[in-house]
């Protein structure tokens, strides 16, 4: 067993105002994106340019802060949010859905391109590659927090969390933090240094990440207000990531077709 880390969520104190750990990490996140887009951007066979990563960046943030508190409160927290609607807003807290922050992040991605006239899935394969960081910065954020924990296990890297009872458990913010993060980013980043078809790096994200997901569900606690869903295994974690393997898979062979097409 390993010792968990107990780290202060709050990283600096001024007075009345705390700056949380958890905001910091989703600062680093969109620091990734602004300097690794900025690198991308140099690329010929890309629609962004250098000086227009920042302006992309602001239409994701708004995207990915709204989406990913909405998406929590939707999937995971809709009777907390009826009975406490201010919870909406206390975001350092935690609670923010991947999948609601994506579906955000897209919205922010389409209105900006649309003004660009990029084209919605050019844009897409632009971005892919810059997520993960964020991703990984997200699940330590998680980890700092002492939420999202595994379950119950006897692996020598086992974990006691506060308030998560005398069991180690797995340490799933960090396989996340691994899988999500450091793994997909070189997936995108390498397959994503060749040109490719439009919509094959977006199709390969969506596989990837919802694969990550799916697998890491098995070893993840449910979170405690919906439990399992079905057959005493199925989380909503995999409910929600099942159709973004499928719609990836579709979107890789739509790709490469079209491409043979032409």
């Amino acid at each position: 067993m390993i010792a968990y880390p107990k780290i202060d969520p709050i990283a600096v104190r001024l007075g009345p105002l705390k700056v949380h750990w958890y905001g910091l990490m989703y600062l680093f996140g969109f620091v990734a994106f602004w300097l690794l887009g900025r690198i991308r951007a140099r690329r010929e066979d890309v629609v962004v340019r250098p000086e227009e990563v920042g302006d992309l960046l602001f239409y994701g943030m708004v995207g990915v802060i709204l989406g990913g508190r909405l998406g929590y409160v939707l999937f995971y927290g809709l009777e907390a949010f009826v009975h406490d609607p201010l919870m909406v807003f206390r975001i350092w807290e935690g609670g923010m859905s991947f999948h609601g922050g994506l579906i955000g992040a897209l919205v922010g991605g389409w209105l900006y391109q649309r003004r660009r006239g990029w084209g919605f899935l050019r844009t897409m394969d632009f971005v892919a590659p810059l997520i993960p960081p964020g991703l990984f910065f997200g699940r330590i954020g998680n980890f700092i927090n002492g939420e999202l924990w595994g379950k119950p296990t006897d692996l020598p890297w086992g974990m006691v969390f506060p308030g998560a009872g005398p069991e180690p458990r797995h340490p799933s913010q960090l396989y996340e933090a691994f899988l999500e993060g450091v793994v997909l980013f070189a997936i995108l980043w390498l397959f994503s240094s060749r040109p490719r078809p439009v919509g094959a790096v977006s199709g390969l994200f969506l596989v990837c990440y919802g694969l990550f997901r799916f697998l890491i569900e098995f070893v993840r606690q449910p979170d405690p207000q919906l439990g399992y869903l079905a057959f005493g295994w199925v989380t909503m974690g995999q409910i929600l990531s099942l159709p973004m393997m499928l719609a990836g898979a579709a979107l890789m062979v739509w790709a490469y077709r079209k491409r043979e097409a032409a």
